[in-house]
């Protein structure tokens, strides 16, 4: 029978701890400190193929899915670990990155580091550009705030009911300062508003267009039919989730996106909180985005 290597991985910018564990034994039979080149890692964790299967995992982070897809292009399963499965032993007091990598390697020799859903790269492209689009509302949301406290420092307060109407775009528009200064910063501030309203319209367009794409079409299609998403919530689940048939039902689904009451029982007592806020937080403010819309 040929042996099992559970090469753990721990990753950093520069470097990548690297711990081998080898079938039933306890110690590992490599350790050592690379640099961040992809090709010599997986030359190096290949290099155990050749003696028997090999299983390799690292904790999902910033480095994304690169080192993942090239291992995996090499025939080499690597799991990428959510961080909450992996535990933290806080009595010891410790934590050096050839521990964790040693950790990686022990969890998956007892098979308990479960890999998060690898997006496609099309999959990861769309929804860095839909996320994108999220980081400019919110910098509109921050400028029209910016906007809004500067005028009210300076004693000019809109009364009327509703703010960013045509109306009140048109009363800011019409005000008059003491000093030209003033109506120069306000001029700076709106301009840069008037920018970010400029591409967020044109990002919407390009996102339009991309769930018209056939890799897409279908899926949209179907989601759209519920109330309260449209192109672009729709668009952004398929590529947040990927295979919805990966989830055995909605209970399951909802524990994955954190919309599940927390719970704290013991014996005969039972508490429950509010929802867990777990797994990922993108999905989960669209899908209670929708739920507003819906009602």
């Amino acid at each position: 029978m040929r042996s099992v290597f559970y090469v753990g991985m721990d990753v950093h910018k520069e470097t990548v701890r690297i711990a081998v564990l080898k079938g039933r034994e306890k110690d590992t039979v490599y350790e050592g400190t690379l640099k961040n080149d992809v090709a010599r890692i997986v030359k190096t964790v290949k290099s155990y193929a050749a003696k028997g299967e090999v299983v390799a995992g690292y904790e999902a982070g910033c480095m994304g899915y690169t080192l993942q897809r090239a291992l995996a292009k090499a025939n080499v399963e690597c799991r990428v670990i959510p961080p909450n499965q992996v535990p933290r032993v806080g009595s010891q007091r410790i934590k050096t990155d050839g521990r964790d990598a040693i950790l990686i390697a022990r969890m998956l020799k007892s098979n308990e580091g479960g890999s998060i859903h690898i997006p496609t790269p099309q999959d990861e492209a769309t929804r860095d550009l839909l996320r994108c689009r999220d980081d400019i509302k919110l910098d509109m949301n921050r400028c029209k705030q910016r906007i809004s406290k500067f005028l009210l420092r300076l004693g000019h307060i809109y009364d009327k009911e509703s703010a960013w109407t045509k109306a009140h775009r048109e009363w800011m528009q019409g005000l008059t300062f003491a000093n030209a200064l003033h109506k120069e910063t306000l001029d700076q501030y709106y301009s840069h508003l008037v920018s970010l309203e400029d591409r967020l319209d044109r990002l919407d367009t390009r996102i339009k267009e991309m769930a018209a794409d056939p890799v897409y079409q279908e899926r949209v299609a179907r989601l759209r039919c519920f109330k309260g998403i449209d192109y672009i919530t729709s668009l952004a689940l398929v590529c947040e989730v990927g295979d919805f048939d990966r989830f055995p039902n909605a209970a399951a689904f909802m524990a994955y996106v954190g919309l599940v009451p927390s719970e704290h029982s013991s014996g005969g007592t039972r508490r429950q909180g509010g929802i867990t806020k777990t797994g990922n937080t993108h999905l989960r403010n669209l899908l209670i985005e929708s739920s507003w819309h819906y009602r």
